[in-house]
């Protein structure tokens, strides 16, 4: 692992930019467990006071400093995106596997449930599912409801490279050998598709913070939790930028923008690591 950072840091410059962007949200996620001020608290530093030495992304209406509440807001939009990329990742390499090994009708159904997923809108039916669980609605539920509908698609790439590896000669040693699906899909299929697993799991993470920033931004998520739309969330509600307050809601969106472009370079150069024969042609073995 440590050799393959080392060649796309020397040979990719996406990944040298995706790694200085990443490394420094990450450094900020990880300043807010040395943060002076409970997220929940307000009125604890002057109110509207425009970025400075002692307050670095300002303060707001509520009187929060916004370059730790910033901290927060990464932390948790960062956890929600790997908690909604893991689950779905479960059930894309179960529905993947399964469907590209045993073939026939249960491969016919599959797709035809993973077909379904695909097709459907998801930002209306998160709207109305957000609206039901109103109440109860927080970023673990949110996480949960989210990648149920984040599968669809890396579960049919998986499919389509396990069609492949299922006519290969190891997987007719396997069969011979009397090993059953699970052990064939699992021990023998699994490791081929990995490459697969992880670069769409930085997609599914762009996805779902992305849709978790456009719920907050309506209203319509955990508002009470700082996240990255809760932040642009509660300074629309203050009418920030009508009130000249342009850094509470500058803060955010110049965080997410690294945030995205990070994990959106990443995922490309590790695109074209995955492919032998680009990888080939920019680092040469």
């Amino acid at each position: 692992m440590v050799n393959i950072i080392k060649d796309l840091y020397q040979h990719d410059t996406r990944f040298r930019f995706a790694f200085i962007f990443i490394l420094a949200i990450l450094v900020l996620s990880t300043l807010s467990f040395f943060s002076p001020y409970d997220p929940s608290t307000s009125f604890k530093v002057p109110i509207d006071a425009s970025p400075s030495l002692q307050y670095p992304f300002g303060t707001n209406s509520r009187g929060q400093d916004i370059f730790w509440m910033m901290t927060f807001a990464v932390r948790n939009s960062l956890l929600f995106g790997v908690l909604t990329a893991l689950l779905s990742r479960i059930i894309s390499i179960f529905v993947g596997l399964t469907a590209g090994y045993k073939g026939g009708l249960t491969d016919r159904i599959l797709m035809s449930i993973n077909d379904s997923f695909v097709v459907m809108p998801v930002l209306p039916i998160l709207i109305l599912i957000n609206f039901i669980l109103r109440e109860n609605l927080n970023l673990i539920s949110l996480s949960i409801t989210m990648a149920c509908f984040g599968w669809a698609w890396d579960a049919r790439l998986i499919r389509s490279q396990v069609l492949s590896l299922k006519e290969r000669e190891f997987t007719r040693t396997a069969v011979y050998s009397g090993m059953g699906t699970l052990h064939i899909t699992f021990r023998e299929h699994l490791p081929f598709v990995m490459p697969i697993v992880f670069a769409t799991t930085i997609n599914n993470m762009l996805w779902s913070i992305g849709l978790e920033v456009t719920l907050a931004v309506l209203g319509l998520s955990d508002t009470n939790t700082p996240t990255i739309g809760t932040t642009i969330y509660w300074a629309n509600q203050h009418q920030a930028l009508i009130a000249g307050i342009w850094w509470w809601i500058a803060a955010p969106i110049v965080v997410s923008t690294f945030l995205f472009l990070g994990l959106y370079l990443l995922f490309a150069s590790l695109n074209v690591y995955i492919d032998p024969r680009t990888r080939l042609l920019r680092i040469g073995g």
